[in-house]
Formats: structure tokens, C-alpha cells, sequence
């Protein structure tokens, strides 16, 4: 189902917001629908809304020119242009401070963007997802999070279940970073014994993908047989 609505989307400029626990995979999947797209001969450009401080959002996001600030030895593009004719994944959307929100709305609803130190507007053309791991719903409610800029990067909202709510994924993910990892590490494994596998099915795996893929990794430097057991 999943799939299904990713190859429909993948081929429009629709915005994308991608919701989910930590670890379900949800830049892995912006990475796949920008693949599928018709932008995808460039690479997509990636930010992490928590990392950046406020102080640097307007020009990480809008470049600035030079002199604009102390340490703006030369004009800089900011990720929006960077990412012109291509695809700008937004993680963690949600902790973007409120005050902050406005700026990028006008960005996005204008197309364009004013570096810092500027008054010239940059026209961008850019394909938008977004992510996040909160509920941005509730965040509206709250009047944590814009309710119009909720509307204008949720045209269509992917979400995606944490790995214990699909369990068939379990073992076939398991199998994937088995195999990926004895080759890294140069192991002779071949897979797992049947109670590792009942093991991995059973337990609740709140970090998700990413937890899978550590516990698979630890695994396999751990191993010393050609099965990986419970121990």
C-alpha cells in the first residue's frame, strides 16, 4: 500500500510530509520518492530542522551576501538554492521555533527567497518533504506549530508504522544487514537459528529500523558460528 502511494506521488512536485517514530526510516523514504522523481539527476539536499540554531536558520536556509554579518566573508547560497531543480528534505520539521515558522512559509508560498543582507529576490524551484516524529496536529492545537503552514507541507502525508506494527518486515530487514555486515566484517554467517528469529519477532523493537540494524551489526562482530543465536 505503502509502495503503491509512493510511485504515485514520487512523479508529481506535490509536497510530502513523511510522519513516524525515530527510526522507521523516514529520510530513507524521501530518498526513495526523490529517486523515483523527475529531479532526481540531482542530489537531494538534506537539513535537520533540530540541528540548526536559530541565529543561523535564515541564513543556512537563504544564504546570505557578503558583509551581511561578521564572519559572511562571501556570499553564500543557503540550502533552498542549493537544492534548486532538485528536492529539499526538511527532518524534524516539528522543531522548528514558531517565530521561525512564518519565514519559511513565505518561502515556499512565494517560491523565492531573500538572502540575508539582500533585498533581491532568488526565484527557487524546489520539490518539499518534510518529516517529523511528532504530531503536528496536536502542535496546531496547542499553537506550537502553524496551522497554514501545516496545510502547505501535508498536500500528502505518508505515514509510516513503527517495525512492531509489521512484523513480516522483521526478519527480511534482519536478513538484509545480516548479509551486509558479514561482508563488512569478513564473517561466514548464514543466517539466524530458529529461535533468534523467534526471539527478534517477539521483541518490541522501539527503536525501530535503525535498532534492528545495530542489533544485527553488534550480532555479527559478536559471532562466532555460522548462525547467529539468541545470545
Amino acid at each position: 500500500q505503502l509502495r503503491m502511494l509512493v510511485e504515485k506521488v514520487a512523479v508529481t512536485d506535490a509536497n510530502i510530509l513523511i510522519t513516524g517514530e525515530n527510526g522507521t526510516g523516514k529520510e530513507m523514504l524521501a530518498r526513495e520518492i526523490h529517486a523515483l522523481s523527475a529531479r532526481h539527476r540531482k542530489e537531494m539536499i538534506s537539513v535537520d530542522m533540530g540541528a540548526i540554531t536559530e541565529s543561523l536558520f535564515e541564513s543556512e536556509l537563504f544564504g546570505h551576501v557578503k558583509g551581511a554579518f561578521t564572519d559572511a566573508h562571501a556570499d553564500r547560497p543557503g540550502k533552498f538554492e542549493v537544492a534548486d531543480h532538485s528536492t529539499l528534505f526538511l527532518d524534524e520539521i516539528g522543531n522548528l521555533p514558531y517565530h521561525l515558522q512564518a519565514k519559511l512559509l513565505t518561502a515556499i508560498q512565494r517560491r523565492s527567497i531573500v538572502r540575508v543582507g539582500s533585498n533581491t529576490p532568488v526565484p527557487v524551484d524546489i520539490r518539499l518533504i518534510c518529516a517529523t516524529n511528532r504530531n503536528l496536529s496536536e502542535m496546531v492545537d496547542k499553537g506550537e506549530f502553524r496551522e497554514d503552514l501545516l496545510y502547505r507541507i501535508n498536500t500528502i502525508h505518508i505515514d509510516l508504522p513503527p517495525l512492531r506494527q509489521r512484523r513480516e518486515d522483521i526478519l527480511p530487514l534482519a536478513e538484509m544487514f545480516l548479509k551486509r555486515y558479514a561482508t563488512k566484517y569478513n564473517k561466514p554467517i548464514e543466517g539466524f537459528d530458529q529461535a533468534a528469529v523467534r526471539e527478534m519477532d517477539e521483541y518490541p523493537w522501539a527503536g525501530n529500523i535503525r535498532e534492528l540494524q545495530h542489533t544485527v551489526e553488534k550480532a555479527v562482530i559478536m559471532s562466532d558460528g555460522r548462525r547467529i543465536t539468541p545470545a
